[in-house]
């Protein structure tokens, strides 16, 4: 017997299942100890936990960078930066928060829970699923190489044109900008195939489109949203490549393109995007409020329907954006239309949760802090959005602080307290260990007090006149107030994501012993020990119900699932595959193992964006072969990996 494997199956697993069971599966399915196994695995629960500690590294940087920018405008004509230097920060920290933290962090969760959630044993392509995770990380470091070659990106992380052109801005910045958000939307278009593949193929018997949790909702309506939204700004930041490299005109009236066109492009990416990076976070709050609420969600049906409506019409109102732009008045109107519409499924949402809490017997928990929290933070972000879908008001108000005060509401408050409070929620999960409750309450007070110091500030200098994108300003003109206030909250919000840093250290080594499930929650992944086995569940669970979990207290029909009445499926890798609507059993998938393929497909593509930045024409055809022998060795057929087999009857 392996000893070393075997030692790695929870007790509980082991009772419950057999010893000899749990050993075969942990053999089947467990990582190798070590560098290669590092370096290899395509464990959804180890990539996600990458993506968790990766997006949280840069929260981090991005945090710094708006931290010396604070100091810079704590006061009128600070001198700690200069107009480059300050441009270059700006540039990076909202390229940072905005597309290196607030996506792939939920990633991170979805990619650790949904199999969990869906009763399966891993996503529907692990492979790609680890292909996307390094892809994400080696973009990253790609753009953040830009500090080190001296050449960092300074025209906005909206980057608009033509200030973003070679006249304006002649230096490598804005082309390792370009190169690496088309590096970066290869993952998030890979990521997004993944979850829209799993949610169609991988539930577990019974669990029909309207018994998943709102979370899945989220993840999926977001997935589906990034598949039409990327290619619009891949496109957009390759066009101005071409333009910047090569002389064509797509963005230059005299040669018949037009500047107006990137914003179009752009902002049909990101407005949708902020949707992605919402309603997955809503989607935690959805599932993890009504735990400490001790009661199921009030409207499940309309806040999932809400979910993908809000995407649909997100799609329409990207001229929002661009009220001041000229464009016709006719036009206008539409767009803003759409942008007061879409308030409608957005307070749906809010409505269901405020009445979860009303109707239930809360509990007073750090997670259920976060989460109430996150409603109040959500009302007055979108109270702020409704009021710029106002085209006259948003003439007023376009390119003011009160802009960037909505805009850290809706991006940063809308999706770090879900985040975090999703952190001490499924922290057990992850670890096995409980985080510390007295430091979460002081973690909680400290973040949210100095999240509205930082950014309800910025509301009334926006109205006092400050125009954002300055990096000093003169005094005299009752900005010093306001700007002081910001800076300080911006400090006390910091110490607060410090505090949760210390409690996730602390937790891990002396945190109390949570068991499989502390929380007393209603969905699949609290079936598990915690942290989970490495093949998640011994026979698939056979599920009649939202909650099956719940199903003896709210007694929601006569049926009951099966939880550990399920197929075993021990002959190798193996999930089952079913039907998308009613989740019926069609198949048995048989899944790929640990391959060092994803990651030498995510080197070669890395290879191919350094060589296309410092035109090494040959070297990247070179990287272009690598890629394809190497994709070649991945899709090869082999009889073992890719196949299905019919689901036995009976």
């Amino acid at each position: 017997m392996n000893t070393s494997a075997f030692s790695r199956v929870p007790a509980v697993v082991k009772e419950q299942y057999g010893s000899r069971t749990a050993e075969r599966l942990e053999e089947i399915w467990k990582t190798e100890a070590g560098v290669g196994g590092w370096l290899s695995t395509v464990d959804h629960k180890k990539i996600g936990l990458r993506y968790l500690v990766t997006s949280f590294l840069f929260l981090v940087l991005g945090g710094v960078e708006a931290l010396i920018m604070r100091i810079q405008l704590a006061g009128p004509d600070m001198q700690v930066l200069s107009p480059e230097r300050y441009n270059q920060l700006f540039t990076m920290h909202g390229m940072t928060m905005i597309f290196l933290y607030a996506l792939p962090v939920l990633s991170g969760f979805s990619n650790y829970l949904w199999p969990l959630l869906l009763g399966s044993r891993d996503m529907a392509f692990p492979r790609l699923n680890a292909f996307s995770y390094w892809v994400y990380l080696f973009s990253g470091i790609f753009l953040y190489a830009s500090f080190f070659v001296g050449h960092t990106p300074d025209a906005g992380w909206f980057n608009y044109v033509p200030y973003a052109g070679r006249a304006y801005d002649p230096g490598l910045g804005i082309d390792i900008y370009a190169l690496g958000m088309v590096f970066f939307g290869v993952s998030t278009t890979a990521g997004a195939i993944n979850f829209v593949v799993t949610f169609m193929r991988t539930k577990a018997p019974g669990m029909s489109i309207n018994r998943v949790p709102i979370i899945i909702w989220g993840t999926l309506t977001a997935s589906v949203g990034n598949l039409f939204a990327v290619p619009a700004v891949s496109l957009a930041f390759f066009l101005l490549w071409m333009d910047r490299q090569f002389g064509t005109q797509f963005y230059q009236p005299h040669g018949g393109g037009h500047p107006l066109l990137w914003q179009h492009l752009f902002w049909f990416f990101g407005h949708p995007w902020v949707y992605a990076i919402v309603l997955p976070a809503m989607g935690i709050v959805s599932d993890g409020l009504p735990v400490f609420c001790r009661r199921p969600l009030v409207g499940y049906t309309v806040v999932a329907l809400s979910t993908v409506l809000t995407m649909f019409i997100g799609f329409g109102v990207w001229v929002h954006h661009m009220f001041a732009t000229g464009l016709p008045p006719i036009s206008l109107s539409f767009f803003s239309a759409a942008s007061m519409v879409i308030v409608i499924p957005s307070a749906v949402a809010v409505f269901a949760w405020i009445a979860t809490i009303f109707t239930g017997r809360p509990v007073f928990k750090t997670p259920f802090y976060f989460f109430a929290g996150f409603v109040f933070l959500f009302t007055l972000g979108g109270v702020s959005g409704f009021m710029t879908a106002a085209v006259p008001l948003d003439w007023q108000l376009t390119d003011t602080y009160f802009i960037v005060a909505h805009l850290h509401y809706v991006l940063l408050g809308i999706n770090v307290f879900p985040v975090v409070g999703g952190l001490y929620f499924w922290f057990p999960k992850f670890t096995g260990r409980l985080m510390d409750e007295r430091l979460g309450k002081w973690n909680f007070w400290v973040m949210f007090v100095g999240f509205n110091l930082a950014f309800f500030p910025m509301h009334i200098s926006g109205l006092l006149g400050m125009p954002r994108r300055i990096y000093t300003y003169p005094s005299g003109l009752g900005w010093e107030w306001p700007n002081l206030i910001t800076s300080i909250g911006a400090f006390l919000f910091a110490i607060g994501v410090l505090l949760l840093v210390v409690n996730v250290v602390v937790s891990l080594k002396r945190g109390r012993v949570a068991g499989p499930n502390p929380w007393d929650a209603p969905s699949l992944e609290w079936l598990t020990p915690s942290p989970p086995p490495s093949f998640n569940f011994v026979t698939i669970p056979n599920v009649a119900t939202r909650h099956p979990l719940w199903e003896e207290r709210l007694d929601e029909g006569p049926e009951r699932s099966k939880l550990h009445e399920g197929m075993l499926l021990d002959q190798g890798r193996e999930t089952i595959g079913t039907s998308t609507l009613d989740s019926e059993p069609e198949a048995i998938l048989k899944m790929p193992g640990d391959s060092y393929v994803p990651l030498l497909c995510s080197l070669a593509i890395t290879w191919m964006t350094w060589a296309a930045l410092m035109h090494w024409w040959h070297s990247l055809e070179l990287s272009s072969v690598l890629l394809l022998l190497v994709t070649a060795v991945w899709l090869w057929p082999r009889t073992e990996l890719g196949q299905t087999a019919e689901v036995p009857h009976g």
